[in-house]
């Protein structure tokens, strides 16, 4: 991990702390439940716990992996429905088909991101490759829940595909860390994702010992998700290690430090940064559909018992058990 790299000292170096600038300081440290999804693969729920007014305009998060599949063992979902926001799929290892009702998809892998806006409805599958499910193999991966405004929960689907070398690609100050910008501004870099609700995503890698300091939209909240290693957050240095999410308080500045001795398997420290503006709606979430009434819920449901979320393809994907069976 993770599948895209580079040299830090060929790149754009963020802008280092100001004297004036003020440091965000946890507010709460979660530590994700293990669970399953799919057809059984293995997931962390980063955002079990944790009110929603402290993750507006984030809904749900899942760490998929990091797991080694033997033959056969791989799993993804079936053929299911989302309304009322948008899917954000980041894969760091492995590779991960996904295809929509309305035309979009593709092979998500090597640092990769599909964004899907589900709108006001779409049904969608996400399944690993049969060539990966037969060999078997490294899986690593991420899916968030970005919430869209009440006025923007029936819009028309659409879809992005953000292949890992359209990242922005940023060096701390003394560069000793990497910084992937996949949506969002950062000290006036811009993302290749474009989305409803304004919002940072950046995957940063941070080298034993050194310390990452970021500036920070101070009408963002801001979410640190620690993906492998351990490490600090915060200007009060919160302990915080894989698995574990942080969620910030007001600042100028958000701060991650990687303790100087990590473990074998995780050498660095790895962490999704995420930053939104809050959107203040009430928020009514059953299962795949993201609403602000339960009326609206009931309403997700019945256009999807009548077909009106769309159509599986005729030649659409299904999901490879292994050994030629679908």
């Amino acid at each position: 991990m993770p599948a895209v790299t580079a040299e830090t000292l060929s790149l754009p170096r963020i802008t280092p702390a100001r004297p004036d600038e003020t440091e965000r300081h946890a507010l709460a440290v979660t530590t994700a439940p293990s669970s399953f999804e799919g057809e059984g693969f293995p997931v962390r729920r980063a955002f079990a716990g944790v009110p929603h007014e402290l993750l507006d305009p984030f809904v749900h998060m899942d760490q998929m992996g990091e797991v080694e599949y033997a033959p056969g063992e791989a799993r993804g979902t079936d053929w299911h429905p989302h309304r009322g926001f948008e899917t954000v799929t980041y894969i760091l290892d492995g590779r991960f088909q996904h295809q929509d009702s309305h035309g979009g998809g593709g092979m998500i892998t090597d640092g990769a991101t599909q964004w899907m806006t589900a709108g006001q409805g779409v049904l969608h599958i996400e399944t690993p490759p049969a060539e990966l499910v037969d060999s078997g193999g490294l899986f690593h991966g991420i899916q968030l829940w970005v919430n869209l405004p009440a006025k923007d929960k029936m819009i028309a689907p659409r879809y992005q595909n953000l292949e890992g070398g359209q990242v922005g690609l940023l060096a701390s100050s003394d560069a000793g860390s990497l910084v992937r910008l996949i949506a969002g501004d950062l000290d006036g870099h811009v993302g290749p994702g474009s989305t409803h609700t304004p919002i940072t995503m950046a995957h940063a890698t941070i080298n034993p010992g050194e310390r990452l300091s970021l500036p920070w939209r101070k009408d963002f909240n801001s979410l640190v998700y620690v993906l492998a290693g351990r490490g600090t957050v915060g200007g009060d240095a919160r302990p915080v290690h894989v698995g574990q999410l942080a969620v910030m308080g007001e600042g100028d500045r958000l701060t991650i430090a990687a303790d100087a001795v990590q473990s074998g398997k995780e050498p660095t420290l790895e962490v999704l940064l995420l930053g939104g503006q809050p959107i203040g709606d009430p928020v009514v979430q059953y299962g795949p559909f993201v609403m602000n009434t339960r009326a609206e819920i009931m309403q997700a449901f019945e256009d999807f018992q009548h077909g009106r979320l769309g159509q599986v393809p005729v030649d659409g994907l299904r999901p490879y058990h292994g050994k030629g069976q679908y």
